[in-house]
């Protein structure tokens, strides 16, 4: 379910500076994106090998539109409060980072996705839920909600739901028995172990 949630992410987030306009409403966002992140891939099917290129396609296109310090906070629950700020800062960037190699893992695995946005529930003016419906390429139909907030004038994404299934609950559980285990420093610790593993691995791959 992680793959499925983390490749819808990949084809629904990202920015059309022709858009701005229909940016300006959270459905209108995800619609303008879906355009420009896809048209990337149709145009060149070759970047969702090319580990390098598919990682810079993520850090412009996708990771603009996520509230990652809020996503963070979500995802590690009442520990975020006693976190120091260096800390706090240590965790939203382990987790961006776990998510950019995340997305860059599975991409390939389900591509040419077509998206339909359903409808924008605005909760009030400055947070909504986008509701939409995904088809892979292996015929899955999958729904999936998107938790947006208004954040500086843009629309950024907090949560993704995929099949009623949050994308912030299911960290927030592993990330709980981390911290009860060895406290948010060995949470940090693994996030940044596992990163930088991933990364090795991904440049052996290359060399080879």
């Amino acid at each position: 379910m992680k793959k499925i949630l983390l490749v819808l992410l990949m084809a629904t987030m990202g920015m059309s500076a022709w858009a701005e306009e229909v940016n300006a409403t959270p459905d209108g966002l995800i619609m303008a994106t879906v355009r420009e992140v896809l048209a990337v891939v149709k145009q060149d099917n070759s970047i969702v090998t090319d580990q390098p290129r598919l990682q810079a396609l993520v850090n412009e296109k996708i990771l603009p539109h996520f509230d990652f310090t809020r996503m963070t906070q979500l995802a590690v629950g009442r520990p975020w409060r006693t976190a120091t700020a260096e800390q706090k800062e240590s965790l939203v960037r382990e987790f961006r980072a776990m998510l950019v190699r995340t997305y860059t893992k599975v991409f390939s695995t389900y591509p040419d996705p077509e998206v339909e946005v359903k409808s924008a529930r605005l909760l009030d003016e400055n947070e909504a839920t986008v509701r939409s419906v995904i088809r892979v390429s292996d015929g899955r139909v999958v729904t999936v909600d998107y938790e947006m907030r208004k954040k500086e004038g843009d629309w950024k994404a907090f949560d993704v739901t995929v099949e009623g299934i949050s994308m912030v609950t299911s960290y927030r559980g592993s990330f709980a028995d981390e911290i009860k285990q060895v406290g948010i420093d060995g949470l940090i610790k693994t996030l940044s172990e596992k990163n930088r593993d991933a990364g090795d691995t991904a440049a052996a791959g290359k060399k080879g």
